[in-house]
């Protein structure tokens, strides 16, 4: 006898009243077993801010294209298969979107920027992803960028650094930015949530407690923020830290650290990418392989320091040399004079999610999250869209791996 989908959903809606268990409507699409994020970086539009500086039409697709090899083997300039569009055009993202829901991403990590009372590098964000018309397909949320914005592109090797934005705000500015995000994106449809409550990332949680005035203020500022999420029909915030910015060098540090975190009700801790963690000592170039074996155990020691739920993080790969001024010459330095990964193919990158799935397993729960670095971190060698090299094979390994 055969049943069609009606029918067949019908009689599990009937079973799932008389087991209590929630009711799965033909049109609600099953929540995935594993949430998968991947880091968005919003660089590849044209910021008036970035013309004022760079000059008119600047984007960093221009520091890309000029990417030469540093070394023997060393695989440079990047070169994007979709060519060097810009995402801030809702159809040019739409295709992001298609490409990533297909292979099992899940949701956008966008890295947000705000200096000086407004929004940078935005349009990415509002113009591209918010009025493409399929991003139903792909969840998204914020990792707050709150670090000063040096002017990288190119650095050179001993000039001296220029900020060009400072990074922090005092609790007058912090309202402000927490209001326009609860009214702007939180209440999107597609905003991803944990356990119901909104994600929200902070990329150096030490560095806005200290300029909120330090722990105690810092904590009214949040719960604040907290309060007024509730407030607009959210069931509560998810404040996430990355890691490496939770300051702390020492035992005690850490102690301080962890309480720092319950004071302000941090919800969860993840990182952004392999470099700011344990990374191999060689120079100019390091293996993949041996970048993961230190990436795994730095998941547990993640896991065990502060007594929240850890996200690990996959990174597909580190290169950060086009933003080097590619005159100067290339030796062990400060960011972005570092040494290279290489070696890291679509199949060891598939060795990592499956580490990374493993990991996730064994912690159980409902919160079965990880992130990858990156979509389109493409100046730092770390991107799941498709190069001329691989093409869709990164994005068809996270499909493989994340399948059922």
């Amino acid at each position: 006898m055969q049943t069609n989908r009606r029918t067949f959903l019908k009689a599990g809606a009937m079973a799932a009243v008389a087991s209590n268990m929630p009711i799965l409507s033909e049109s609600t699409p099953p929540k995935p077993v594993y949430e998968v994020g991947a880091y968005y970086f919003p660089s590849w539009h044209v910021d008036t801010r970035n013309e004022a500086v760079h000059g008119k039409g600047w984007t960093e697709w221009n520091v890309l294209q000029r990417g030469l090899p540093r070394f023997p083997g060393h695989q440079q300039p990047k070169i994007p298969l979709w060519g060097y569009e810009d995402e801030s055009i809702p159809a040019v993202f739409e295709k992001k979107i298609q490409a990533a829901a297909d292979n099992k991403i899940t949701y956008f990590i966008f890295d947000w920027y705000w200096y000086e009372g407004k929004p940078f590098l935005n349009a990415g964000l509002d113009q591209g992803y918010l009025q493409s018309s399929n991003n139903d397909r792909l969840k998204f949320c914020l990792m707050w960028a709150n670090h000063d914005w040096i002017n990288i592109f190119p650095a050179k090797l001993n000039a001296p650094k220029w900020m060009q934005y400072k990074g922090a705000v005092n609790r007058e500015q912090f309202d402000g930015i927490t209001n326009y995000i609860i009214e702007k994106y939180f209440s999107h449809p597609s905003y991803f949530k944990v356990d119901g409550c909104p994600y929200f990332s902070v990329f150096e949680l030490s560095h806005l407690v200290s300029a909120l005035g330090g722990v105690t203020e810092a904590g009214k500022a949040l719960e604040s923020f907290r309060r007024r999420t509730q407030a607009a029909g959210h069931k509560d915030l998810h404040l996430n830290a990355i890691k490496s910015g939770i300051a702390f060098k020492s035992a005690a540090q850490q102690a301080d650290a962890k309480q720092m975190l319950q004071d302000i009700s941090c919800r969860s801790t993840t990182s952004y990418n392999w470099p700011q963690g344990p990374r191999p000592k060689s120079f100019p170039s390091y293996d993949y392989a041996d970048a993961m074996q230190l990436a795994i155990p730095y998941w547990e020691q993640s896991a065990s320091d502060f007594s929240l739920p850890y996200y690990p993080g996959v990174t597909m790969g580190w290169d950060a040399t086009p933003r080097t001024c590619q005159s100067d010459i290339f030796t062990n330095s400060e960011y972005p004079f570092m040494a290279v990964m290489t070696g890291n193919t679509p199949e060891r990158f598939k060795a990592a999610l499956q580490a990374a799935k493993q990991f996730v397993d064994r912690k159980g729960g409902t919160q079965r999250i990880l992130n990858i670095n990156a979509w389109n971190e493409w100046t730092e060698g770390s991107y799941l869209e498709p190069d001329t090299t691989y093409k869709m094979e990164y994005l068809k390994v996270v499909r493989d791996v994340f399948r059922s």
